[in-house]
C-alpha cells in the first residue's frame, strides 16, 4: 500500500500525491525538465544535485532502469515528482523498476500530482525551495522548510566532484574503442559535476581522457601534460566557486580550453564577467540556440539555472551563441586565445545529438 505524500513549496503551495521510492522527507530547489525521455540520465546528472526534479512528461518509469545510461555513479537529485509512475516497465534492457532504483538509493518520489499545474506555477513565480514528505502535515513541513539552507547558499560542486583523478576506461559498457591510436590527444576534464557521456564521446573520438577533481591546482593539471582542457558542467551558483575560478584563471592561455555549462560560467568569471540567476532556468532537450558564426539554429539539451551577463564580458571574450527563447548567452569564444565555451550540453544525454560538432571543433582547435 502506498502512503499519501505532499510536496510543499516555500510560498505555501501544496501538491498532494502518493509515495514511491523511499518513504522519507527531503527538500531542495524544485525545478522542471521538459525532456520527453531520459529520466535515468536526469536522475544521475550531477547538475541536479540539491534539487527536486519535476519531469513535464506525464508518464515516468515505463522503460525501467538499465545499466548503460548512468551519467554518474549515483542518483544526484534529492527527490522526484511525477504525474504518473509506471510500476511495470517494459524494455529489453531494463534490470529494475524506477521505484526499486529510488528505494535502493534512499530517494523519495511522489506521483499523482498535477505536474502541468506545478510547472506553470514555477514558470510564473520562478523556481523555489520545496519539501517532499510523507511524514509530516503541511504546516509542520512548511515550518521545517523555512529553517533549511537555501539552494543558492550551498556549494554542491565540491560534493559531487571526484575525490581523485582517474583515466576513463572505455569499452566497458558501450561500443567505444578499447585502445587509443598512437599520438592520440590527451584531454583533461575538470570534474565540476561531469556526466559520463562527455568522457564517452571524447573516448569515441580516440582521445586519452583523464578526469580530475575540482580541487586540483593549475600546476597539478598542467603536470599531466594535457593537449586540451575541458571544464565540465555542474550544479549550483558559480559565485560560490572563487577557488575554482582562480585555478581556471591560471590555466587560461596555457592550453586550449573548452567550457560546458558551469564550465562556461567559470571561464567567463575568471576573465571578469558576472552571472545572474534565471527565473526558472533552462532544463530539457528542446531549447533553440543560434550559432552566430553560421546563422544555423540548433535544438539543444540544457540544464542550468544561472547565465552570463553579456554586458559584463571582458578579457577578449565575445558571444558566439544565443538562446532564441530569451536572448541569453549560450556560447562564448575568445578573440585571441584557443578558448571556446557553451552554456548548453553538447553531449546531450538526454537530448538531441545535433551539437556533437562542438567536440569536433574543440579537438580541431587542440590539434591546431
Amino acid at each position: 500500500m502506498t502512503k499519501k505524500a505532499i510536496l510543499v513549496l516555500e510560498d505555501g503551495s501544496v501538491y498532494e500525491g502518493e509515495t514511491f521510492g523511499a518513504e522519507a522527507t527531503t527538500y531542495g530547489e524544485v525545478v522542471f525538465d521538459t525532456s520527453m525521455i531520459g529520466y535515468q540520465e536526469m536522475l544521475t546528472d550531477p547538475s541536479f544535485a540539491g534539487q527536486i526534479l519535476v519531469p513535464t512528461y506525464p508518464l515516468i518509469g515505463n522503460y525501467g532502469i538499465n545499466e548503460s545510461d548512468f551519467e554518474s555513479r549515483q542518483i544526484q537529485v534529492r527527490g522526484l515528482a511525477v504525474r504518473e509512475y509506471c510500476s511495470q516497465p517494459s524494455h529489453w534492457q531494463s534490470t529494475r523498476t524506477l521505484h526499486e532504483f529510488l528505494l535502493a538509493n534512499g530517494i523519495p518520489g511522489i506521483s499523482g500530482i498535477d505536474t502541468r499545474a506545478l510547472t506553470r506555477h514555477l514558470r510564473s513565480v520562478g523556481v523555489m525551495m520545496g519539501i517532499l514528505t510523507s511524514e509530516m502535515p503541511v504546516e509542520e513541513a512548511l515550518k521545517e522548510l523555512r529553517k533549511l539552507p537555501r539552494y543558492d547558499s550551498v556549494d554542491f560542486v565540491h560534493e559531487v566532484s571526484t575525490e581523485k583523478s582517474y583515466e576513463w576506461q572505455s569499452g566497458e559498457s558501450d561500443d567505444e574503442p578499447t585502445s587509443k591510436q598512437p599520438g592520440s590527444l590527451h584531454i583533461v576534464v575538470i570534474d565540476l559535476g561531469l556526466k559520463y557521456s562527455i568522457l564517452r564521446i571524447l573516448s569515441q573520438f580516440g582521445c586519452q581522457v583523464t578526469a580530475v577533481p575540482c580541487t586540483s591546482s593549475a600546476e597539478d593539471i598542467l603536470s599531466l601534460n594535457p593537449d586540451g582542457i575541458i571544464l565540465s558542467p555542474g550544479p549550483g551558483d558559480p559565485v560560490l566557486l572563487d577557488d575554482i575560478k582562480e585555478m581556471v584563471g591560471k590555466l587560461i592561455g596555457k592550453k586550449p580550453m573548452m567550457g560546458i555549462c558551469l564550465g562556461l560560467q567559470l571561464i567567463a568569471k575568471a576573465l571578469g564577467a558576472k552571472t545572474f540567476k534565471l527565473k526558472f532556468g533552462h532544463r530539457g532537450g528542446n531549447h533553440p540556440v543560434r550559432d552566430l558564426a553560421t546563422g544555423k539554429v540548433y535544438i539543444t539539451a540544457q540544464n542550468h539555472g544561472y547565465a552570463i551577463d553579456a554586458d559584463t564580458l571582458k578579457g577578449g571574450l565575445e558571444v558566439s551563441h544565443v538562446n532564441l527563447n530569451d536572448g541569453t548567452v549560450e556560447g562564448l569564444r575568445h578573440r585571441d586565445l584557443p578558448i571556446m565555451a557553451i552554456q548548453y550540453h553538447s553531449e546531450a544525454a538526454p537530448g538531441p545529438l545535433d551539437n556533437m560538432y562542438l567536440f569536433e571543433r574543440f579537438l580541431e582547435m587542440v590539434r591546431g
